[in-house]
């Protein structure tokens, strides 16, 4: 549900600007936004992923940057978004489809290249849009989805080089930790490494201190964001809630992404939506895994109980679409103004 206009005025992070609604710009964050920050109102509103538009919504809430998919572009326009970025001090990365065959190449390159055109140095990539435990339902099909996504990379992998832009594989309940170090380690190239997202491990059954840990070294992008969960009969129920609302330690895992990486640039990825199922007590979740040990999932399930039941997790497709937009815009208006306060962004 909405907060009362008592719960939202003392939440201890917000600043007057957050306050203060849609009153005009706010002082910058050096944090940026990913556009499915804005899912739902991207699905009403198409242009709002429009990039120059979207550049202008992330600097009236105070965002210092943005991420987005940029697409093929004529060079005026690329000129100007990159003025526009420079104008407002803000930074742009990208979000672009890595090649799946060599005929795929081409309009890889074409992305890249306009990419690069716009000032972008780091282009963010999945390789799997779906979730691990949903899309496979054996580990002969994960295998060669994994193959399928190594062949990918090495197709990537000398455009970015030559374009001198990197790219971040995200972390996106597709591969362990583990497993995609080594994927990424066995292509070798200094052009590629990771998105690194808080938290989409814990649906893979990773304690969120370990994957950042793990993937940290890797890192040429981050989604931050905050983690809730509730217990359920077949494992348990993820989301996504405001920065310092869930359970994640995000001053210790940004610590540790920092310390690895100096220069990374953080970008908010809060998916307001309804809670994740994690069936991971269901013989179908674990058709792809064939060895993650069992104290991994007792670890999991000890910590979800640690924090589940501390509040309902939102729901909000029930709401009316007014309500809806109007959940999404505080959420990440309430997240920037606690990473401006809390976590030094």
């Amino acid at each position: 549900m909405l907060p009362t206009r008592r719960q939202f005025l003392a939440a201890p992070a917000l600043t007057l600007a957050a306050r203060a609604g849609h009153a005009g710009p706010m002082p910058l964050s050096r944090m940026g936004l990913v556009l499915y920050s804005y899912g739902i109102r991207s699905r009403q509103e198409k242009d709002l992923a429009e990039p120059l538009r979207f550049l202008d919504w992330c600097r009236a809430r105070g965002a210092g940057g943005m991420q987005l998919p940029l697409g093929m572009r004529d060079a005026d326009y690329l000129k100007k978004l990159r003025g526009q970025a420079e104008k407002k001090q803000m930074f742009v990365e990208g979000s672009i489809r890595p090649p799946q065959t060599k005929d795929d190449t081409a309009r890889f390159e074409a992305e890249v290249r306009a990419a690069r055109a716009a000032g972008v140095e780091v282009l963010r990539t999945v390789m799997l849009s779906g979730r691990r435990y949903e899309v496979f339902k054996t580990l002969k099909e994960y295998r060669s989805f994994k193959e399928g996504a190594r062949r990918s990379l090495e197709l990537a992998e000398p455009i970015v080089s030559r374009h001198k832009v990197r790219l971040a594989v995200e972390n996106h309940k597709d591969f362990r930790a583990a497993e995609q170090v080594e994927m990424l380690n066995r292509l070798g190239s200094e052009r590629v490494g990771i998105c690194v997202d808080l938290g989409n491990n814990l649906a893979l059954l990773e304690d969120p201190v370990h994957t950042v840990t793990t993937l940290a070294p890797l890192a040429y992008a981050c989604h931050v964001k905050d983690m809730a969960v509730e217990e359920m009969p077949e494992g348990f129920l993820l989301s996504e809630v405001a920065l310092g609302e869930g359970m994640l330690d995000l001053s210790r895992l940004l610590g540790v992404l920092r310390k690895a990486r100096p220069n990374l640039r953080f970008t908010l990825e809060m998916i307001t939506r309804d809670p994740l199922r994690i069936p991971c007590l269901s013989e179908s979740y674990w058709a792809t895994f064939d060895d993650v040990p069992a104290r991994d999932l007792a670890a999991t399930l000890a910590l979800v109980r640690r924090h589940a039941g501390k509040k309902p997790l939102p729901r909000v497709f029930s709401l009316p679409l007014k309500e809806q937009l109007a959940v999404e815009d505080q959420n990440v208006r309430r997240s920037l103004a606690y990473a401006r306060a809390r976590l030094g962004l």
